[in-house]
């Protein structure tokens, strides 16, 4: 064969391992609403920047005929390119092929790139649409999910790992994802589950569908698993590249500083007035956030889920910043089991990662109830404590309005090695509010009076004395507990001003082999 055969025949091999499964196939996959896995990819990376690896790996199943058939690439296409012009390793399932069905090979593929992430420090991003493991492989396929999960698991607070659910993700392969540190689902194509509801109607009788079992509106809203609920996979792609813009490579490196011309002392008067005069009045703490951050933007992770804490990224000054915020305007902004879990994972995040907290506070306490407690609040409560006080990045607090009982020390207090606490003059920083101490402190004397008129004018004005002397910053600030009382119009510059100051911030934990996080 000559060379110009040769490189004919290259030419031709490459075009047939393109096709995947075919036209029929591929047709079928766009008629669901569904890109390719190597239209995917286009998207989601710099234009011309892919560089795809084992093209012509082929299974070597012989068990069921399998030895007929074989298609290059064996269901996974896998790789490396840019986003923005940062590299990043990108494995993409391919349904066309066998379902997109884990084998040997296309573990052997996707541990390959995770590899090679893990070598030259960059984020890894698995887009996943299979029918789970090939059933025609038996434990060889299973051998490679594990596989697959160990690199999960040594990569993890090492380089930045983001999944994509474009379809199917059932059994053993819901766990990868669950191991990354964000996961995105398509509103309509997607689902995750490990369990499917032909089981689950034969062990339980539970008749469900496959949408209410594991569907992006539930994981998204109920569980908790989906960080990220998107109507199509264009958006899902141009999210995910967004994403990547907050976080850095890998851990050893910072995260972009990117250009901005918004003024770090611009001020915002509507701050001023944001907080009502009533503290039972609530108000949506996204428009502080959307104020004070550079140009406005937000990137809210979780938004569906635990709606009473806030948590996503922003830039401040150019800085990426990562924002832990209880939010007035759902369930009064209380801690809760589900809320606890969020914010203490996402804080665990942003320290794996050297991303600055920004903490903005107003919190009533720890909701109460058989249910909250039976659920587990405690050990909840405790990792979001936690991850505060392991957390070595510089972290700054802003208590806006109520900070009281154990959700005061929780929300990155001081003591938890909190950098500069700030508050604003409506903040109230208490062991809990006005009316319900006054009934602990004074149900002796309030037992004592037995005319209902005077009993309220007597809890009326010791609420009044205990509000005089706690509803506000000073006593905190008094004892250091708050480095300073702050306008709020000015939060954004003194924010900004703080992080600046904390670049250099140097901090380490004990040595020791690993934490033991109350999970």
């Amino acid at each position: 064969m000559s060379t110009r055969d040769k490189l004919k025949d290259l030419i031709d091999r490459r075009s047939v391992a393109r096709l995947g499964g075919g036209e029929k196939r591929i047709e079928k996959q766009h008629s669901q609403g569904k890109m390719t896995a190597r239209e995917r990819i286009e998207v989601l990376l710099d234009e011309g920047s892919f560089e795809e690896l084992d093209m012509f790996v082929m299974h070597r199943c012989v068990n069921f005929k399998m030895e007929q058939s074989k298609i290059p690439g064996d269901g996974v296409v896998t790789g490396h390119g840019t986003i923005d012009g940062r590299v990043v390793y990108v494995y993409a399932q391919d349904f066309t092929v066998f379902g997109g069905s884990l084998s040997e090979t296309m573990a052997d593929k996707i541990c390959k790139v995770m590899d090679m992430a893990m070598k030259v420090g960059a984020p890894i991003i698995g887009i996943n649409d299979s029918g789970g493991a090939r059933i025609q492989e038996g434990v060889t396929s299973l051998g490679g999910y594990a596989e697959i999960f160990e690199r999960n698991i040594l990569a993890s607070g090492v380089v930045p790992q983001i999944s994509a659910i474009f379809g199917p993700c059932a059994g053993g392969a819901v766990y990868s994802p669950a191991l990354t540190d964000f996961i995105l689902m398509t509103e309509d194509s997607s689902y995750m589950f490990v369990t499917g509801p032909k089981v689950v109607k034969t062990v339980t009788g539970e008749d469900i569908s496959v949408a209410d079992l594991g569907g992006a509106d539930v994981h998204a809203s109920k569980s908790g698993v989906a960080h990220f609920k998107v109507e199509d996979e264009d958006e899902g792609l141009l999210l995910i590249r967004k994403l990547v813009s907050y976080l850095p490579q890998n851990n050893m490196e910072e995260a972009p500083l990117m250009e901005t011309n918004d003024s770090i002392d611009r001020i915002a008067d509507e701050l001023n007035d944001i907080v009502p005069d009533n503290p039972n009045l609530p108000y949506n703490i996204k428009d502080v956030i959307f104020t004070i951050a550079d140009e406005g933007e937000f990137l809210e992770v979780h938004r569906n889920y635990a709606k009473n804490i806030v948590v996503g990224y922003c830039r401040l000054g150019g800085m990426s910043v990562g924002i832990v915020a209880n939010q007035p305007n759902y369930l009064a902004g209380v801690l809760d089991c589900d809320a606890s879990r969020k914010a203490a994972r996402f804080v665990q995040m942003c320290d794996a990662f050297n991303i600055p907290i920004l903490t903005l506070v107003d919190v009533p306490g720890f909701l109460p109830g058989s249910g909250q407690e039976y659920a587990g609040i405690i050990i909840h409560g405790a990792k979001l404590m936690f991850a505060y006080g392991e957390a070595t990045v510089p972290k700054v607090t802003v208590t806006l309005r109520k900070s009281y009982g154990g959700a005061h020390d929780v929300m990155s207090c001081k003591q938890l090695r909190g950098d500069f606490n700030y508050a604003w003059p409506s903040a109230e920083i208490a062991v809990m509010g006005a009316k319900g101490a006054i009934e602990v402190l004074e149900s002796k004397n309030i037992a004592k009076i037995s005319n209902e008129e005077k009993k309220a004018e007597y809890i009326s004005k010791r609420v009044t004395d205990y509000e005089e002397a706690f509803a506000n910053p000073y006593q905190a600030a008094s004892y250091g507990y708050i480095d300073d009382v702050i306008e709020p119009r000015n939060t954004r510059f003194r924010v900004i001003r703080a992080f600046q100051t904390l670049q250099t911030k140097k901090l380490s934990n004990p040595p020791k082999k690993h934490s033991n996080i109350p999970l």
